[in-house]
């Protein structure tokens, strides 16, 4: 899953990208709210942390552009104001969660974990596909009930498929889950996952490839 923080302190946005990573999202981060609105023109992001007092444009007037231009990607309120004011502002504007500063990086990565659950609408962090059992907090898997040994990268790929089990998931969407802008990797880079996905899998579920399109993660025929 691939987060944007929007986050002009420097310190600030150091910490959490490192701790972001860490809990195995890919990051990148922009300082100001215009570069978040280049960056998000130009690709794609699961979810944006944005600080409400950026330079120029603040947070707010950036989620609230967001959503007037119809886009829906999930947004977490990071900022040192915690007025009540400011979190009612920040929610009726269309931001999805507000979380004041100082945080604890554990809880601000299970809030965008949580997040991205709901856009995939997925009540659990416990995912069930098939044979295939998928603990999105504790990044684990099981085959049939026993330890499915993945590395960050294969995770990273099947974490994302499970999240649309069914549907198809286009292969920039899956390269863009496992690198960021400072990770250079080319889309041959997605197959040589998928094909080590593949073999570890199985026949308990199955990684399909749609021409053209993508991939689909699809339980096994009856």
């Amino acid at each position: 899953m691939r987060i944007l923080i929007v986050e002009d302190d420097e310190l600030v946005a150091d910490a959490l990208k490192r701790g972001l990573a860490a809990a195995g999202f890919a990051v990148d981060r922009v300082g100001s709210a215009e570069q978040a609105e280049a960056a998000l023109a130009a690709e794609e992001f699961d979810l944006a942390v944005v600080d409400i007092g950026l330079p120029k444009t603040d947070g707010l007037t950036l989620v609230r552009r967001l959503r007037r231009a119809g886009n829906d990607l999930p947004v977490l309120i990071l900022t040192a104001r915690d007025a009540l004011a400011d979190r009612v502002d920040a929610l009726d504007l269309g931001a999805d969660d507000y979380l004041t500063k100082p945080f604890e990086l554990p809880e601000v990565a299970a809030r965008c974990r949580a997040l991205i659950r709901r856009t995939r609408s997925a009540t659990s962090a416990e995912l069930h596909i098939g044979r295939l059992t998928l603990d999105l907090k504790s990044r684990t898997a099981e085959l049939g009930g026993q330890p499915l040994e993945v590395t960050r990268r294969e995770w990273s790929i099947l974490e994302c498929l499970a999240l649309d089990a069914g549907r198809v998931v286009r292969k920039e969407k899956l390269l863009r889950a496992i690198a960021g802008w400072d990770e250079e990797l080319t889309p041959n880079a997605v197959e040589v996952y998928v094909s080590r996905l593949r073999g570890k899998l199985g026949e308990a579920v199955s990684i399909r490839t749609v021409r053209g399109l993508g991939y689909r993660l699809d339980e096994p025929a009856a």
